[in-house]
């Protein structure tokens, strides 16, 4: 996936600008951002806060890790259960 040019602060701190009063189409120009870009991380990060925002990271950090854990695990299941089975 493309790295995007804009960190997860900065653009939460975009965000904030519209809700400050700002036009969306002064907000992009200032940016150099098109407006269907500027939706899309409203509708991804709107209403966010930073803190918020590393929770979520550290949320999505922690579930790749149980992720990676649960299929270690479930193919040791499957291994261990096919050598009983050949055994029988």
């Amino acid at each position: 996936m493309k790295k995007s040019h804009y960190s997860e602060s900065k653009i939460i701190a975009i965000l904030k600008q519209q809700e400050a009063g700002i036009k969306v189409g002064d907000i992009c120009r200032e940016h150099g951002i098109s407006q269907a870009t500027f939706f899309n991380w409203k509708a991804k990060y709107g209403g966010m806060s930073s803190s918020q925002l590393k929770r979520l990271k550290d949320l999505e950090s922690e579930n790749t890790r149980l992720k990676k854990m649960y299929a270690d695990v479930s193919l040791l299941h499957h291994a261990l259960k096919d050598a009983i089975v050949k055994k029988l």
